[in-house]
């Protein structure tokens, strides 16, 4: 019990810091989720050293580590995920194998990331309309910008969708299929709404740093600079500074906080034993 209230107090206190950091800049410092990792194996090594558990400890670390690195990066390259929320995730695959058996650690690495998706779809959707609640004027303009640029789709893709609820008279799956299609047009056009409105702005590129998204390409010259998913590199902002005062950048809703309260609520419920008495570990 030692070892998991250790390294759950070590994840505990680098997520604080990290989801401290991304708030005020929007950044996760590779060197928190570096030194996370490199604390919570050199901790399940030495422990495994000199406890009578064997090395069993460190082996699931080295396990779960490698799992939430294939994890992470699955996240990353399908542009769920930012780079630092990446490396976070990684960090946590060290941390949450709570037990010396593989089976038993598999469900805690599914348990987790199932409450991880439910917590950031929930923090997702909150934040979003407390963002177009605090930018309404420019959130009503781009919502009716959006709607009329996705008139025809959503015209087609709401007749097919009245067209299912029709047939869900004599078949509930088509009326279910339906109403999800009804909903979709509306949905997509409220995220991509508060997307351009809410989450696009200017900034002085002496003001850039590492991993700042473009809003749109830049041409500097002959070269053209991307407004790509892993962001901008040093050397590239160094060029835009030379020939940009001011450049226009897209935020990303800072997703530490999901990590936050999903790691202390999951850590929660593994203490007082609910995850154990429904049979889930």
């Amino acid at each position: 019990m030692f070892e998991v209230i250790f390294l759950s107090t070590l994840a505990l206190v680098w997520i604080i810091f990290a989801t401290v950091q991304d708030l005020k800049k929007r950044e996760i410092a590779n060197w928190l989720s570096f030194s996370l990792i490199i604390f919570a194996l050199g901790f399940r090594f030495f422990y495994s050293l000199f406890s009578d558990i064997g090395f069993s400890f460190f082996y699931q670390g080295l396990i779960g580590f490698g799992i939430f690195f294939i994890l992470g990066n699955l996240l990353y390259y399908g542009k769920m995920f930012a780079g630092g929320d990446a490396k976070l995730m990684i960090a946590l695959g060290a941390i949450l194998p709570f037990s010396t058996v593989l089976n038993e650690n598999l469900k805690i690495f599914l348990l987790f990331f199932v409450l991880f998706l439910l917590i950031g779809a929930v923090y997702s959707i909150l934040t979003s309309i407390y963002l177009s609640f605090i930018n309404f004027k420019k959130f009503k303009k781009e919502f009716l910008k959006q709607f009329k640029k996705n008139k025809k789709l959503t015209i087609f893709v709401l007749f097919v969708a009245l067209v299912l609820i029709a047939f869900g008279f004599s078949d509930n799956l088509f009326f279910v299929l339906g109403i999800m299609m009804f909903v979709l047009p509306y949905l997509y056009i409220y995220v991509k709404s508060v997307d351009e409105s809410c989450m696009v702005r200017k900034v002085k590129s002496n003001k850039l740093t590492e991993g700042d998204w473009l809003y749109k390409d830049l041409k500097i010259g002959k070269r053209i600079i991307k407004a790509k998913w892993d962001g901008l590199s040093q050397a590239e902002i160094k060029l835009i500074q030379k020939k940009f005062n001011y450049v226009t950048i897209r935020n990303g809703i800072p997703f530490t906080p999901v990590f936050l309260i999903s790691f202390i609520i999951f850590f929660c419920l593994w203490k007082i034993g609910l995850w154990q008495r429904f049979g889930f570990i």
